[in-house]
């Protein structure tokens, strides 16, 4: 009877065990002072009733160890539920280096998900157990938020902007992905499931689920046909020194998570945001030494085709002296 509706949601991810952990222990403090508060407030009420009209209260003196007592004890477990929730949150968001990337597009009302190696889903996703995955994700209307209970993860996922969240899965077995953001009439609809599978059963799904070309590979097809190379060069060209205008636009070979600087003065890191931003928005934040010449593709160009170019950036080689852009 109680199969589909658990009073606690499995723990099935390196974190999770971690997330309940202090979450009883906050549960555990709270519900002690709140049983003991009662307590003495039920006790006090009889202790210290007023049995006759006058009757006067004795005069109570200060008392320093008592105000030392409640003011250290809440302090000290304050402090311990900082440093504990700290640690924690840390773990949650900093995905570890061997973590492979997903990306994630919520849409009224669906979820579609594209891997690495080209296999798209909508409200499915297959994972290996052990494996770490980075999410990274965006919305094409409404404010969405990705949350997987067993995986004690539940993250925004904002039109116009770049949200990650990464997970790893360490029991094989089907588990609910629900928008955990009211979304519109059918947001109740916007469900899922993530599939936990074996290794060795994940690689036979791999293998005979649809690929076609990688994301990466998408991303080529995307920026040939539209073109980018005429301004922006994939290819180091020989005698440019680093960093010098080629073209209308720089090279973008290794730009990817480098520092460029701005012609406003400023500076910005080549990341899903930045490249987003100038592929929509060019004119937001133009490249020192170049001209304002990108055309905006907002409109033109969906969530998941953006992604796509990106994943194909970051393929484009190791990092030259000084970092390109747009």
């Amino acid at each position: 009877m109680w199969k589909d509706f658990p009073l606690f949601p499995d723990s099935a991810s390196s974190l999770s065990d971690r997330v309940d952990a202090l979450y009883f222990f906050l549960i555990g403090v709270s519900g002690f002072f709140a049983s003991l508060i009662c307590a003495l407030v039920v006790i006090f009420s009889f202790k210290y009733k007023r049995r006759s009209p006058k009757e006067r209260g004795a005069a109570i003196e200060g008392s320093l160890a008592l105000e030392l007592v409640w003011t250290i004890i809440p302090f000290s477990l304050t402090l311990v539920m900082f440093v504990w929730g700290a640690r924690v949150y840390f773990a949650a968001v900093v995905p570890p280096a061997d973590a492979s990337e997903l990306y994630v597009v919520g849409k009224q009302w669906m979820w579609k998900l594209q891997h690495p190696q080209g296999q798209r889903e909508i409200n499915e996703l297959h994972v290996p157990v052990g494996q770490a995955v980075r999410l990274t994700m965006t919305s094409e209307d409404v404010i969405h938020s990705f949350y997987v209970p067993a995986f004690r993860m539940k993250q925004d996922v904002l039109p116009g902007r770049y949200t990650h969240a990464w997970f790893r899965a360490t029991k094989a077995g089907e588990y609910h992905l629900f928008c955990a953001e009211y979304c519109g009439t059918k947001h109740s609809g916007m469900i899922g499931t993530v599939h936990v599978m074996e290794p060795q059963d994940y690689e036979r799904w791999l293998s005979g689920a649809m690929a076609g070309e990688t994301t990466a590979e998408a991303g080529r097809r995307l920026y040939e046909s539209l073109r980018c190379d005429a301004c922006h060069p994939v290819q180091a060209q020989a005698g440019v020194p680093a960093g010098a205008p080629v073209a209308r636009g720089p090279s973008l070979v290794g730009a990817f998570g480098t520092l460029v600087a701005l012609a406003d003065g400023g500076t910005a890191v080549v990341d899903e945001e930045y490249v987003r931003e100038s592929i929509l928005r060019p004119m937001q934040r133009v490249t020192k030494d170049y001209e304002p010449l990108m055309p905006s593709y907002e409109g033109q160009l969906g969530e998941e085709q953006v992604l796509q170019i990106i994943a194909y950036l970051k393929t484009l080689g190791a990092a030259p002296a000084a970092g390109g852009g747009r």
